[in-house]
């Protein structure tokens, strides 16, 4: 999710100010519902970036991606771990220090040094899946869990689902961040608003029509949902032999197939450990 902009106090900006301001103190009341529809209003004045963050709060209530990330780390304790997408390394800090890491990213700004067991490739993940053999790097260990968050357009995020998945175990978890847009101006392809999760809601769409096989949820953490993959299969090749197709069909899809029924589609999970918990469960239960 990408927060960068903000309206300009014109009629508009001071409007949705106003409505804010209102949602704001609604939601200090407890009074959710209230607020949300206020925050509702107020985007339709403009880019208004607080209102977002506040409809995100609201809508996904609870622990933000990187706390329960840390949570998933903390119990499954994987032996390696694929990071697409490393930005300034905040997810990389919820790593435990025994888990051997690979980060890939073109541009890295990590605001602090590699850990010890941890390697950074400078380049796009369409390139280092090219070039490099995750599993080799791993010293034959398959990627145990990974958190896809590269560019937020979803043939880019389809195509590192394909390549991640062929490196897997049965017992691996895929992570992806961005996958519950909030309204339609911000699950848009071309970043419009300042609050931003482009549309990787389509790969989860995707993942759920065409691969039963898998387990595919959308874990309500703010402030744009995490999914999650259980049961990866890597001798599959259903999504690779038909990608160009499926590209094709899923970006004809617009925001409008998620209308009223957008938690369904995406098998939104409450943002509670003991329900996070219970899934991550059942994976390892059904593992011979």
């Amino acid at each position: 999710m990408n927060v960068s902009t903000e309206t300009h106090v014109n009629g508009n900006g001071r409007a949705a100010q106003a409505l804010f301001r209102r949602a704001r103190l609604l939601s200090w009341f407890g009074r959710r519902q209230q607020a949300l529809a206020l925050c509702r209003q107020a985007v339709t004045h403009g880019d208004y970036s607080h209102a977002y963050t506040l409809m995100s709060r609201l809508s996904l209530p609870g622990e933000d991606y990187f706390a329960v990330l840390g949570r998933i780390h903390r119990y499954l304790k994987p032996q390696t771990y694929l990071e697409i997408g490393v930005s300034k390394g905040k997810s990389l800090k919820r790593v435990l220090a025994e888990t051997a890491v690979i980060g890939v990213d073109p541009e890295p700004k990590l605001a602090k040094p590699l850990g010890n067991n941890q390697k950074l490739f400078t380049a796009t993940s369409d390139d280092f899946f090219a070039q490099h053999d995750p599993r080799a790097e791993f010293g034959g260990r398959p990627v145990d869990m990974t958190f896809i968050d590269g560019m937020h357009r979803f043939e880019f995020a389809l195509r590192d689902f394909i390549n991640v998945e062929r490196y897997c175990a049965r017992s691996s978890v895929i992570l992806m961040h961005d996958c519950y847009p909030l309204d339609a101006r911000t699950a848009q392809r071309e970043q419009q608003t300042g609050f931003w999760s482009g549309d990787i809601w389509r790969l989860l769409l995707l993942l759920r029509e065409r691969r039963p096989d898998l387990v595919v949820r959308t874990i309500a953490t703010p402030p744009t949902g995490l999914g999650i993959v259980l049961n990866p299969d890597p001798e599959s090749r259903v999504l690779g032999a038909q990608v160009d197709e499926l590209i094709r069909e899923y970006l004809a899809k617009d925001f409008s197939v998620l209308e009223g029924r957008q938690s369904e589609a995406l098998g939104l999970v409450a943002n509670e450990w003991p329900a996070i918990r219970a899934l991550l469960d059942a994976r390892m239960r059904s593992q011979p």
